[in-house]
C-alpha cells in the first residue's frame, strides 16, 4: 500500500511521436493504441502491488492526461482530484518539435543533437515569437506569465520550473499525509530525480525514462530522497529505458 512517504512517478505511456520518433516537447500529441494499454498496464501493476493514491498531478499536455486516466480507471481511482500545471510538462523542443530524431541526427550530426536531446545547459533552437508551436499562442497558457513560457528549454530550464512546483505543489500533499501520483513527462521526472537525488550535470544525460512503468519514490521523514523502485519486472523496466535511449540512433 503506498505510504504518505512515498510518491509515485510515472511517464506518460508511448505517444504518437514517441512511434515516429519525432521531437514531441509541449505538441500535444496522443497517445498510441499501444500508450493506451501502458497507460493500462501501470493502473494493473499500481493495482496489484496494492497502492492506492489521495491526489494526483499531472501536466497540460493530453498523453499524460490521458495515462492517468486510464490508469486511475482501472484502479477504480477515477474520482480522484487531479491537479495540473505546465511546470510539469515535458521539456520544449524548440524548433526541433515535429522533426524526426534520426533524420536531425544525420542532418546536424548525432553529436550536435545529443547536446540538444539531452545536455543539461544546451538547449535546441528557439521558437521565433509568432511561430504558431510558441506557447503564448496557446489558450491553456494564458495565465501563464510571459517570461515563464519557453521557446526552447535545457534540462536545467526544466529542473528551474519543476522543482518549485515540487516543493509548492507536491510537498504540501505529502506532508498532509496524501498519497500522491505524479504522472508527467521523461524531461520533468528527470529533473524531479535530479533535484531529489542530488544527479550531477553529466550523470542526468544517462539517465533514461521508460514509457508507463510508475516507479515509486521512497521518501524519509523530512521528505528527503530515500530509494527508489520501478514496479514489476526490473529487466522490462532496463529494456524499455534502453529503447528510450536508441531514439536518437
Amino acid at each position: 500500500m503506498t505510504r504518505p512517504n512515498e510518491v509515485v512517478l510515472l511517464r506518460h505511456g508511448e505517444s504518437t511521436w514517441n512511434l515516429e520518433n519525432r521531437f514531441s516537447g509541449w505538441t500535444d500529441v496522443p497517445l498510441t493504441a499501444g500508450g493506451e494499454d501502458e497507460a493500462v498496464s501501470a493502473g494493473i501493476l499500481m493495482a496489484g502491488e496494492g497502492l492506492s493514491f489521495d491526489i494526483v498531478h499531472t501536466s497540460l499536455l493530453r498523453r499524460a492526461i490521458s495515462t492517468a486516466n486510464l490508469a486511475l480507471d482501472r484502479m477504480d481511482l477515477h474520482w480522484l482530484p487531479i491537479r495540473r500545471s505546465w511546470r510539469l510538462n515535458e521539456r520544449h523542443y524548440g524548433g526541433l518539435q515535429g522533426l524526426n530524431k534520426k533524420e536531425t541526427a544525420a542532418l546536424h550530426g548525432a553529436d550536435q543533437v545529443f547536446q540538444w536531446r539531452r545536455s543539461y545547459a544546451v538547449p535546441p533552437p528557439a521558437l521565433e515569437r509568432d511561430d504558431p508551436r510558441h506557447p503564448r499562442l496557446d489558450r491553456r497558457y494564458q495565465d501563464v506569465a510571459a517570461a515563464d513560457l519557453p521557446a526552447s528549454e535545457c534540462l536545467a530550464d526544466v529542473v528551474a520550473r519543476a522543482v518549485p512546483y515540487w516543493k509548492a505543489g507536491i510537498m504540501p500533499d505529502l506532508s498532509s499525509g496524501r498519497r500522491v501520483l505524479v504522472v508527467a513527462h521523461g524531461n520533468s521526472i528527470r529533473a524531479l530525480l535530479k533535484y531529489l537525488k542530488g544527479i550531477g550535470d553529466e550523470e542526468i544525460t544517462r539517465l533514461n525514462i521508460p514509457t508507463g512503468i510508475p516507479l515509486v519514490v521512497e521518501l524519509d521523514g523530512d521528505l528527503e530522497y530515500a530509494g527508489d523502485r520501478y514496479l514489476g519486472d526490473p529487466a522490462v523496466a532496463e529494456a524499455a529505458a534502453a529503447a528510450v535511449a536508441a531514439q536518437a540512433g
